[in-house]
C-alpha cells in the first residue's frame, strides 16, 4: 500500500483519496499499485457497493509523476499502471468521482470510466498527451469520441488545452458542477446516500447493462494505446518534451515543477500528463 492513497470502507462505500498534496497529487507507480489493490478489494467484498474517488488539498490529480513514470518502466504489462487500468475498466461496482481542482491527463481519462462525476467550479481538465509527445491512454481514444463526439475529441486531444468545469459539463464529462469544495462534498454525500437507498440488485444490473457493450473493446483499446505509448516514450523527441516539464527543464512555462511533479495547465510552472 501507499501512504499517498487513503482508503476507507464504511456503510458499503469504499472511499479512495489521492493524498499527495505537496506534489499536487501526482501519481507514482507505488500509488497505482495501491489504487489497483483497492479496486480489487471492492470486487472481492460483496458488502462494497460503490467506490468514491477523490483527491486532497484542492487537487484531484495533476497526472503522472513524470520522473517516476520515466524511471519505472510504467507500462509493463504486469506493472502497477496497467493493473490499475484493467481493474477500473473491468470493475463492476459503481464508481463516483469527486473532482475538486486540477484533473490532468489520467485525472480526466479516468472520468470516462466513472458512472457519475461531480466537480467544483474551480476544477480544470486537460488531456496533454500529444504536447508531451505521447498518445492518449485508458481507452480514451475510443471512449472520448463516443462521449463528446469526434470533433470535440479531436480538439481536446490534438491541442491538449485546458478546459473548465462548465465546459466539461457541457461536453458530458461531468454530471454536475458545484460552487465550491464544501458544496461538492455535500452533494456527493447526498447522491451516494440516494444510490445506496436504491434496490441493490436492480442498481448493479442496470450498471452492468450500461457498461456491457463497451467492455471488451475498451480493454483491447487500452492494450493498443499502451503499445503506442511505450513506442512514443522511446522517441528522443518525446523524452525531450517530457524532460522540459521536469525540474531544470528548459521547455516549461515559468518555474519548473518540483521533484518530477507534472505542471498543471493554467498555472505557472504546472502542466502535466
Amino acid at each position: 500500500m501507499s501512504d499517498h492513497i487513503h482508503v476507507d470502507v464504511d456503510a458499503g462505500v469504499l472511499t479512495l483519496r489521492i493524498a499527495r498534496p505537496d506534489k499536487r497529487n501526482a501519481i507514482t507507480q507505488e500509488m497505482y499499485g495501491a489504487l489497483a489493490e483497492a479496486f480489487a478489494r471492492a470486487e472481492r467484498e460483496d458488502t462494497i457497493r460503490l467506490i468514491r474517488l477523490g483527491g486532497q488539498g484542492g487537487t484531484f490529480t495533476a497526472g503522472n509523476d513524470l520522473a517516476d513514470f520515466l524511471a519505472a518502466g510504467a507500462l509493463r504489462t504486469d506493472g502497477p499502471t496497467m493493473t490499475f487500468l484493467r481493474a477500473v475498466a473491468t470493475g463492476t461496482k459503481l464508481l463516483v468521482a469527486e473532482v475538486d481542482g486540477p484533473a490532468i491527463g489520467i485525472g480526466t481519462t479516468v472520468l470516462l470510466h466513472c458512472d457519475l462525476v461531480y466537480a467544483s467550479a474551480r476544477s480544470v481538465f486537460a488531456l496533454p498527451f500529444v504536447p508531451l509527445g505521447v498518445v492518449p491512454e485508458f481507452g480514451s481514444s475510443l471512449l472520448l469520441p463516443r462521449r463528446v463526439g469526434p470533433a470535440a475529441a479531436a480538439r481536446l486531444l490534438y491541442f491538449g488545452e485546458p478546459f473548465d468545469a462548465t465546459q466539461a459539463s457541457r461536453l458530458g464529462l461531468v454530471t454536475e458542477v458545484l460552487p465550491d469544495a464544501d458544496a461538492l462534498r455535500a452533494r456527493v454525500d447526498d447522491r451516494i446516500a440516494a444510490l445506496l437507498a436504491q434496490p441493490a440488485q436492480a442498481l448493479a444490473a442496470t450498471r452492468a447493462l450500461l457498461h456491457d457493450s463497451a467492455g471488451p473493446q475498451v480493454l483491447a483499446r487500452i492494450e493498443d494505446e499502451a503499445v503506442q505509448f511505450a513506442r512514443q516514450l522511446e522517441s528522443a523527441q518525446t523524452r525531450a518534451a517530457i524532460a522540459a516539464r521536469l525540474p531544470g527543464g528548459s521547455g516549461g512555462r515559468g518555474k519548473p515543477g518540483r521533484s518530477g511533479e507534472p505542471e498543471v495547465p493554467g498555472e505557472p510552472g504546472r502542466s502535466g500528463r
